[in-house]
Formats: structure tokens, C-alpha cells, sequence
């Protein structure tokens, strides 16, 4: 497979409509990491994640995939809410491969495989709809598991979760991070945040304002819009 890294940001702004939601990002994304993007409500954490995975489009600057435009397959993104076609577990998880063009005799297996990784196997035949929210997001990660990415974007995963859900969505996004794939994600859960991240990536105000390894962002922040988040004093 061809690399596709670094994901690579450079004076990316994005201003639907003549409001700047980000401002001149800076952002170089390498092979094998785990990134948390952390920022008060209204911090452009998810308007970042979506020019990165190629949903929207930078108004200004340039966002490329080893020095290339072209938006590459081996990527996958995971919503808050997952969206779940009228069919099957294991229909919903072929879909994505059949999107991607992998051939019809492949991919039956490559699904039930992904269903057996996140613990749902049992559940193949049954209506995704019907679900609980907690197995729904679990089909969702099992979706993106199937086509192999070499990145996997998450945006706030368990927002709508109990902890338990919450726990074992963690559980497999740290199995598809030690399957190979870099992990980037958006969450308020600073707990979470301490758990899965090797970095974080602090957004203030649509503009990136420190980025550090996790540990060190926790202990002791540069700036001092991350050591008012961290203090509650940001939203």
C-alpha cells in the first residue's frame, strides 16, 4: 500500500460564510499515534477533524496526504451518533466495504471478522436499529475496522454513552490502534483523554495553542487557555 503519511495541515482557515471557525492551523500528523484534540465548546475540534478527514474543504491553506490533495481509502471516520442502515449488523459492515470496492466473495468474512473484534459476532443477523446506542457504536467501529485503515478519525465516540458502553468503546479503539492504525480524536472526557492519548492537540478559539504529550499537558500546560480548561474554567 502506498504511504499516505504524513497528514499534513499548513495555514488552514475555515470560514463558511465570512465566520472564521480556524485560524492559520498548523498540523503535521505522522504514522503510529494516538492525537486527542481537546478544546472548550465552539473550539473548531470537529471542524478540524473533518477537513483532515476530508468532509469539508479548508478555505484557506492546504491539507495533504504525503504531499499529496488526493483524500486517500485508508481512512475511516467514527461519528458521536452512528448511522445505521435498515438491514442486518453484518449488512451495515459490509456496506462500507462494498463502498470501497471490495469484492463481494471478501467481504463477508472481512465483516464478520470485524464484528467477532469488537464483540458482536452473536449479533450478525439481528436489525442494527434495534440495538442499544453502546452495540450501534461498536457496528460503527467494526464498519471502520473492516476497511483497514491506516488512520481512524473519532469524533467525541462516547459522548452518548454510559460508562460501561463508554469502557469498551475505548477497549477497541486501543485494539485498532495496536492493529496498526493512527488514532486522532475529539473528546471531552478528560479521563478518556488520559487514557488513550500519547499527545494531545489543545484548539482555543479555532486556533491550535499548544501541543504536547499527554502526560506533560496534564501535569503541567503551557498556556493558559489549556490550564483554564483543565481547571474548569472553560466549557
Amino acid at each position: 500500500m502506498k504511504d499516505i503519511f504524513p497528514l499534513q495541515l499548513t495555514d488552514v482557515g475555515f470560514a463558511p460564510d465570512g465566520v472564521s471557525l480556524l485560524h492559520d492551523v498548523q498540523l503535521r500528523i505522522a504514522d503510529g499515534a494516538r492525537s486527542v484534540i481537546l478544546g472548550a465548546n465552539g473550539a473548531g475540534k470537529s471542524v478540524l477533524m473533518r477537513l483532515m478527514h476530508g468532509l469539508l474543504k479548508p478555505s484557506s491553506g492546504s491539507v495533504l496526504w504525503n504531499g499529496n490533495p488526493a483524500r486517500p481509502a485508508a481512512q475511516a471516520m467514527v461519528f458521536q451518533r452512528p448511522v445505521m442502515l435498515r438491514r442486518s449488523t453484518l449488512a451495515n459492515v459490509e456496506y462500507g466495504l462494498k463502498l470501497l470496492g471490495v469484492p463481494k466473495a471478501l467481504r463477508q468474512a472481512r465483516a464478520e471478522a470485524a464484528l467477532a473484534h469488537v464483540g458482536l459476532a452473536h449479533l450478525a443477523e439481528r436489525p442494527a436499529r434495534v440495538l442499544s446506542g453502546g452495540e450501534q457504536q461498536r457496528i460503527a467501529l467494526a464498519r471502520a475496522w473492516a476497511l483497514e485503515p491506516r488512520i481512524l478519525f473519532l469524533d467525541e465516540p462516547t459522548a452518548s454513552l454510559d460508562p460501561s458502553a463508554a469502557r469498551e468503546v475505548e477497549r477497541i479503539v486501543s485494539d485498532i490502534h495496536q492493529a496498526g492504525a493512527t488514532i486522532v480524536m475529539t473528546t471531552h472526557n478528560l479521563g478518556q483523554a488520559r487514557r488513550l492519548a500519547d499527545e494531545i492537540i489543545f484548539l482555543h478559539q479555532g486556533r491550535i495553542t499548544e501541543r504536547t504529550p499527554a502526560a506533560n499537558f496534564f501535569h503541567q500546560p503551557q498556556s493558559v487557555e489549556a490550564a483554564a480548561y483543565l481547571s474548569g474554567e472553560l466549557p
